[in-house]
Parts: C-alpha cells; structure tokens; sequence
C-alpha cells in the first residue's frame, strides 16, 4: 500500500472513529404501556403510525400489553402497568381507562373507545381535558339516530327498537339510551332497553325475547361483552330473522346486517399521534379530546336476502363496503 494511501485510510478510521461509535450506541428505550379490553385487528394501525412517526419497538420504544377481555381483570393489569411507571398508557375502552384512573393520577393516559368523557368523570371539557387523560371519544348521541334511520330504512315495519349491550361494560348504556328514546318517536318507533350479561346464555335468552316482539328490529350497542360475543349475536339474529345494526364494520363481515362506525384504522392513527405528542413532550391536559374524523357504513347483502329484506338504492349507494 502506498504512504498516501495508508495515512488517508487510517486518518479516515480516526475521523469515523467517534461517529462510528455515536451510531453503534443505542437510543433510550421509551415504556408505553397498552392495556385494552377489545381485541381489534384494527390495533395494528396503532403501531404502524407510531413506526411512521420514528418510534420502533425494540429500538426506542417498548410496548407493555395487557388484555383484558370485556374487562375481566382490568384492575389487576392496571396496576402492573402503573407499577412499571412507563412514560405513557394506551387505554381502550371505558372500563379499562375508568380502572387506568384509580391507579395514576401523574402517568399520561390516551384512551379510546370511549363515550361520554366528560360523564365518566375523565376529563373536564373538551377542549382542556385538564388532567392526566385525554384522548378520543368513540360514539356521540347524534350517531343513535343513524343507526335507528338506517333500521328504519331496511325494515320499514319497524316500530320496536332493542338497544343491546351490557350496562356493566358499557356504563354509558342509559347515555345513549337516551338519545335513541329521544329520536325513536321521530321515526314512529320505541326504543327499549335489553340489557345482557357476559353469557351465552343470556345473551340468546334475551335476543329471543326480543325477536318475540311484533315489529322488531335491534341496535347492538359498541360494548365490549357485544364484541366478545359478536359470532354469537349474529347467529342469534339470523336465526331469529331480526335485523340488527352495529357499530363496526368487522361485525359486518362476520356476517351481520349491516354498521355505521368511525373508521377504525383511522382512529387507531389518531390515538398514535397523541402518544407521539405527549412522548414529545405534551401534556394531556393541553390536548383537546376528538371525535373520529372518518366514519363509514357498510352492509351485508347476502344477510338481507337471508333475512327476507329489500335493500333501498340509498342505502346501498350510501355504504362504503357492500359484501354479497
């Protein structure tokens, strides 16, 4: 090798010497910690914005899971989280964020699919949540009167509507209640409350109960003990021959009627940019609570013609995803 050569080489190694070693370092680890209570295919775009937005797991953030079905053992895992002091906490659902609360009233927390924020006792306003919480509410009241227009529109005959969901998971059950009784008269129709427990049993006892009535029709509340057991939900209608309508869309394609929902992915991409915001260096209190900037509706042709109904064209020109 030349003299030339050999100083530019190793003046080279020298100069990269300390840049070398900057990059070898890794960067600090951020703990998030995740306790949800809805296992949701839609979660994935949670981490994909993250990974948009330069956080990586393993490289510098650390995602700390717990799942607790409907709720089961919300309280136990919210604690474990809290105890691991991470820098942030994604919560999803009410039951989960209301457990998250007793536990930390300093450790940021981001929920989502959550109603009546305000009511719940979460945040102050809206607009200065004011606390250690923010995030993104799921449903409001105007949203009950799509899904009763939407019943109306598929099974005209209707006059009967259930509202389905367990009061227990879903504390805000009276909350939209309220607003699907305050329009029901609007559209010639009564809307009853049918509340149900975790269990199958219940579940078809108080769905053929429902089927029973004259005219009847039902709103599947977004509940978690509704999700858990939406295959058992659908099954029950179709065989009761009762129209119902969710609140998303992966029920739809399961093989239910028909949904009017906020975008899932979407909504996972929004609750990401607020843990981005706050890992930045926000404060919850300083970040406005958002609806859903996306909603859609989808319908399952197939479980109308099952169902014996006649889809109008402006239903179907409405849905977003049509499934024959």
């Amino acid at each position: 090798m030349k003299r030339r050569q050999f100083i530019t080489l190793v003046g080279g190694t020298v100069a990269a010497g300390p840049l070398a070693a900057t990059a070898q370092n890794p960067e600090r680890i951020r703990l998030i910690g995740m306790l949800t209570g809805i296992n949701d295919p839609d979660v994935k775009a949670f981490h994909q914005e993250l990974e948009k937005r330069g956080w990586s797991e393993g490289r510098n953030i650390h995602i700390e899971n717990r799942y607790a079905p409907a709720g089961t053992q919300a309280q136990t895992f919210a604690k474990e989280l809290v105890a691991m002091q991470p820098e942030v906490i994604f919560a999803v659902s009410r039951p989960i964020t209301t457990a998250l609360q007793k536990e930390t009233q300093t450790i940021p927390i981001v929920f989502n699919y959550v109603i009546d924020p305000i009511g719940a006792g979460f945040i102050a306003s809206l607009a200065r949540p004011g606390g250690n919480l923010t995030g993104l509410i799921a449903y409001e009241p105007s949203t009950v009167g799509k899904w009763l227009g939407m019943l109306k529109e598929v099974a005209p005959q209707t006059v009967r509507v259930a509202v389905l969901g367990n009061p227990k998971t879903a504390v805000y059950f009276d909350y939209l209640l309220g607003a699907a009784q305050a329009v029901a008269p609007t559209l010639g129709m009564e809307a009853i409350p049918s509340h149900i427990e975790n269990d199958a049993a219940d579940i078809e006892r108080t769905i053929t109960a429902i089927a029973s009535m004259p005219n009847a029709s039902m709103v599947v509340l977004p509940d978690s003990t509704t999700i858990v057991n939406h295959d058992l939900i659908i099954s029950l209608s179709a065989r009761n021959r009762l129209p119902a309508v969710y609140c998303f869309k992966f029920i739809v394609q399961a093989g239910g009627l028909m949904s009017y929902g906020f975008v899932g992915a979407d909504y996972y991409r929004q609750a990401a940019f607020y843990v981005d915001r706050i890992l930045r260096g926000a404060q919850p209190a300083e970040l406005p609570v958002q609806t859903p900037t996306k909603y859609e509706t989808a319908l399952n042709l197939k479980t109308a013609k099952a169902l014996g109904l006649s889809v109008s064209p402006g239903l179907l020109v409405a849905a977003d995803e049509v499934i024959e």
